[in-house]
This record gives C-alpha cells, sequence and structure tokens, in this order.
C-alpha cells in the first residue's frame, strides 16, 4: 500500500491547536515565536511594542502541529493605533485553545503583568493558561528560580510553568512537549511545508521596518510605518525582482533622523533590508525605498486604514 501523499494527513493521536503567546512589550514573544518555528517569521528589534499584529507561525512535529500566534504586547494605550493593537491581542483571545503569559527572566514581575491576566482571565476564562520565563539566558539560575516562584504565586498552583530561551534553544522541546499535551486531538491545518499566514508583502514590509528601526531609541521607533508599493520582475534584468516601497513618518525631523548624516542611515537601511529580503525571496532584488511624512498617522483613523490597522 502507497503512503498517503495527502498533506494534510495525521497519525492517530496526532495534536493540533492554536498557541497564543501574550506579555508586555519586549519579552521576547516574537523571538519565541522564530525560535519555535525554525525560521524568520516575526521581526524582532529592542524597542517595545515593535509586533504590529497577529503573526501565525505553524511548528511541525511528527506527533503534533502546533499554531503560534505572536500578539503585539498589551498596554495601556495613548494613540489610536495602541488601542488598534490592543485589539489585536484581544481577538486572537477569542479563537486558540491555550494562552501562554511570558515574562522575562531578567526583569521583576509588575503591574503590568497582573493587568494582563487580569484581561486574559476576564476576556478568556474557559481558555487554559501556561507560564512561560523567557530569556533565561539573560539571568543566573538563581534568577530563573526566583522568577519561576513568583509565576507560580501570579498563576497559581495549577498552571504549569516553562523556563525557556529563545537564544540558546534551552527548553525549546521540553515548550513544544508541554504545549502539545495541552492541545486535542486532531488533524493538521496546514501542510508540512507551511510556516506563516503572512503575506510576501507584508513580511517584506515588515523586513523594511525592521531595518529602519535599528538602533533607534525613544518615541521615533513607533513613529515608523512601511507600506510596499510594487513587487515587480524587472524585463531588463533577467532574475532581478524590484521592489518599491516607502517608510513613513509623522514629522520632518523624524525623516532627518532616519536619513542620517549625508544619507549614510538611509543607505544602511536599504543594506540591511535587501539581505533579508533575498534570503526570503530566493533571489536578487534592487529596493527602492522612499520616505514620506504622514503627520500623526498613529491617531488618525484613515491613514492607520491605508497602512493595514
Amino acid at each position: 500500500m502507497s503512503e498517503s501523499t495527502d498533506p494534510f494527513a495525521a497519525p492517530e493521536g496526532h495534536r493540533s491547536g492554536f498557541v497564543s503567546i501574550v506579555g508586555r512589550p519586549n519579552t521576547g514573544k516574537s523571538t519565541l515565536t522564530n525560535a519555535l518555528v525554525g525560521q524568520k517569521i516575526a521581526i524582532t528589534a529592542d524597542q517595545p511594542e515593535t509586533t504590529r499584529h497577529a503573526v501565525r507561525g505553524v511548528v511541525h512535529r511528527p506527533d503534533c502541529q502546533i499554531i503560534v500566534v505572536d500578539t503585539p504586547g498589551l498596554h495601556k494605550p495613548r494613540k489610536l493605533i495602541g488601542q488598534r493593537l490592543n485589539d489585536a491581542v484581544h481577538e486572537a483571545y477569542t479563537d486558540v485553545d491555550l494562552i501562554a503569559l511570558a515574562v522575562p527572566a531578567d526583569e521583576k514581575i509588575g503591574p503590568g503583568d497582573r493587568w494582563i491576566l487580569e484581561t486574559v482571565r476576564r476576556e478568556a476564562p474557559n481558555t487554559q493558561l501556561l507560564g512561560l520565563v523567557t530569556k533565561t539566558d539573560a539571568a543566573g539560575r538563581d534568577a530563573v528560580a526566583s522568577q519561576l516562584m513568583a509565576l507560580h504565586e501570579l498563576l497559581g498552583p495549577d498552571v504549569e510553568l516553562v523556563p525557556v530561551s529563545s537564544e540558546s534553544g534551552e527548553n525549546l522541546d521540553t515548550l513544544v512537549e508541554v504545549i502539545a499535551r495541552h492541545l486535542p486531538e486532531g488533524p493538521k491545518f496546514y501542510p508540512s511545508d507551511h510556516v506563516t499566514d503572512e503575506d510576501t508583502e507584508t513580511r517584506i514590509a515588515e523586513l523594511i521596518r525592521e531595518a529602519a528601526l535599528g538602533g533607534l531609541r525613544d518615541e521615533l521607533p513607533h513613529s515608523v510605518a512601511v507600506e510596499v508599493d510594487e513587487i515587480l520582475p524587472d524585463e531588463s534584468r533577467k532574475g532581478l525582482t524590484d521592489i518599491h516601497a516607502v517608510i513613513y513618518v509623522e514629522r520632518p525631523g523624524q525623516k532627518l533622523i532616519l536619513m542620517g548624516k549625508d544619507g549614510k542611515r538611509m543607505k544602511s537601511t536599504v543594506r540591511k533590508a535587501r539581505a533579508e529580503i533575498m534570503d526570503l525571496l530566493g533571489t536578487n532584488i534592487y529596493l527602492d525605498l522612499r520616505m514620506k511624512v504622514l503627520k500623526d498617522w498613529q491617531s488618525d483613523p484613515k491613514s492607520l486604514g491605508r497602512l493595514g490597522f
């Protein structure tokens, strides 16, 4: 009898489902998502609030398929975009089998973590919880143990805890096993070669934004948005793809910062983004990157809609 060619075929006892990773901004959710999936599907940066929409990544194992939903960090919003990001997180609660609350090993649990837990329990009272202590490579063993005790106290005795490091890979396989135990038996939702629901244009825009954010501090990172205008094969140069995109900022002064002296920072952004996009597409590209001011776009409903929020 020939082996099944059905891309959704799964063995008996196979488990599948959705897990949403939630937490304060900059707790390592996107880095953990990438580590679990095995490739970069969510951008990462040193600044909080880098993730701006729910990103689905698929973890494939012989006995399970886990769809990890990386969400923006929950926070008390100051602008309309902040409320839109929180709405995306709340929407993610309703369609998952498990919610994993992430707290970093090197930061004390505080009011923000408690507020997120209260929100989760209020909006998804019947959804199972899992506790994650992330960034264990950034803290000593005693600090990790102390954080596990604090998280145990926060979540209660019935919630399983996993310490994990995306950088070193510590306990990643254990985390997959723990998540799978909490998922129902079921078929595959995606073929085995599927890693994310993100469309190519969105992934390219995010890679450009990640390159632009490098080294930025304070409020400027939140004012940066990217829109891809066109992705076209270059008819005159075989094997080359032309990509035209725009970086939006809110004020002229921000544009000057992103350009840098003599345009050096912008050239660096193009170089870094181009390398990442070529890795994604597996082809040579020409990246035409422009910059425009879109005044107060974070608070303008029309501009937010145009940029996909």
